[in-house]
């Protein structure tokens, strides 16, 4: 009996092999391809530096533990030059040409504002990460359907007004060595993101025992302070609440080479990275302001990896608060995209956004609903078991001394030489 040859099965079965070895190969390539993330901000500044290195660090971490199902996330950085036309060419180039799933950075509230709209037209989630501008959260809320791709990983200017009161109240005027540092003199730059911290600071200041007795907003463009200490001291302010980012030496560099006899507390962005003292030139020792943590701060059980891997790879010891925002914007990213297999984008990544809420370095992160003025912003809350918190601290001998709240704390406030102690 002749038997049939098998040779014709033979080729067709190794064919039929090759044809699904080819397909299954599909899928494995697909997911190999990178997701893509623009990172936007002003590389001359501190903390424009400190945005574009935490979303370098947070990336290759999130890389390193597998990626997005496998898919590795690839940074496409660009150089705003704190120009909001820069800034919305930079969000049209990354979305349209490097196809980044959402965008992450901003510093200047101004900023943050001009791309609103870009976000919206181009159904692409903006992680904006250093701004402070109420009307960003609040256009949010105002226009859900339209601005709901904007998210805020930092608190807007009103609600750091208020954590400065509270800090102001607890640190000073319920200090029995400290409460005659009572009499206020608020000084801003005039910038779209104090016009919240002034109003703010005029209201809550009062109510936590200070009087205000001098006011004074400046132009960016200000370089000789002189005149405005002049005044402070002829008002006998011996605190000065501040509330400045874009312009944070000059005006504390001045503040002790003219021994103004005041205590510089209040907001000052830049001052919370350690590169703040050699920008001053030391100038800055008695300077009491906020950050979302310092080195050995253990605000989360995440906290002390964070600085640990960022002072490693930078070699800075502190970062500003924008190292902080950015690494939070960048794992609640990788969440969201986790919970959807990395396919999720335009309204379905807003979605999956929206349901944030994760550990992070500066308590749980989760946002504000739409229906909240603060729509879309971090929660804030002193307590990091419930939302997002910060720590103040004081520069002391080029050591950032954290001085609130009281567990956290490793000292206590001290008053530079040239201020006197209050008159009872």
């Amino acid at each position: 009996m002749k038997f049939p040859t098998l040779r014709p099965w033979i080729a067709f079965t190794t064919a039929l092999l090759g044809v699904a070895g080819y397909a299954l190969t599909i899928p494995q390539a697909a997911a190999a391809e990178p997701i893509a993330i623009g990172v936007l901000a002003p590389k001359s500044q501190i903390l424009g530096k400190s945005i574009f290195n935490s979303a370098e660090l947070a990336a290759a971490e999130i890389n390193a533990s597998g990626g997005i199902d496998g898919r590795p996330i690839k940074l496409h950085e660009y150089d705003t030059q704190e120009s909001a036309t820069n800034a919305a060419q930079a969000f049209q180039r990354t979305v349209q040409e490097d196809h980044s799933v959402a965008a992450v950075g901003i510093f200047e509230s101004e900023v943050g504002l001009a791309l609103m709209p870009w976000a919206s037209r181009l159904k692409t989630p903006l992680l904006v990460t250093a701004t402070a501008s109420p009307e960003i959260p609040g256009r949010t809320h105002a226009q859900p359907d339209r601005f709901k791709y904007t998210f805020s990983f930092w608190f807007n200017s009103e609600v750091q007004a208020q954590q400065i009161c509270q800090i102001g109240h607890d640190t000073l005027i319920r200090n029995p060595q400290l409460a005659g540092f009572n009499r206020v003199a608020i000084l801003s730059e005039d910038a779209d993101w104090t016009k919240a911290v002034d109003k703010t600071y005029e209201s809550c200041l009062p109510k936590a025992g200070f009087k205000v007795v001098n006011h004074t907003r400046f132009a960016p463009s200000t370089t000789d302070f002189t005149p405005i200490y002049s005044k402070i001291k002829s008002d006998h302010a011996n605190v000065i609440m501040a509330g400045v980012a874009h312009v944070s030496v000059p005006p504390v560099v001045q503040w002790h080479q003219q021994q103004v006899p005041a205590l510089f507390d209040g907001i000052n962005a830049s001052a919370s990275s350690s590169d703040f003292w050699a920008a001053t030139n030391g100038a800055t020792d008695g300077l009491i302001t906020t950050s979302a943590g310092l080195s050995g701060a253990a605000v989360t059980s995440r906290t002390a990896a964070f600085y640990n891997a960022y002072k490693k790879r930078f070699g800075i010891d502190q970062p500003a608060y924008g190292a902080y925002s950015t690494y939070e914007a960048m794992y609640a990213l990788a969440d969201a995209l986790k919970r959807t297999h990395g396919a999720a984008k335009g309204d379905a990544l807003v979605k999956a956004l929206e349901g944030t809420h994760i550990e992070g370095v500066m308590g749980q992160i989760r946002f504000y609903g739409l229906d909240s003025p603060f729509a879309h912003e971090l929660v804030a809350d002193p307590d990091p078991a419930k939302g997002a918190s910060v720590v103040a601290f004081q520069w002391q001998n080029g050591k950032q001394v954290i001085v609130w709240p009281s567990r956290l704390a490793t000292g206590k406030i001290e008053v530079p030489s040239f201020v006197p102690a209050p008159k009872s």
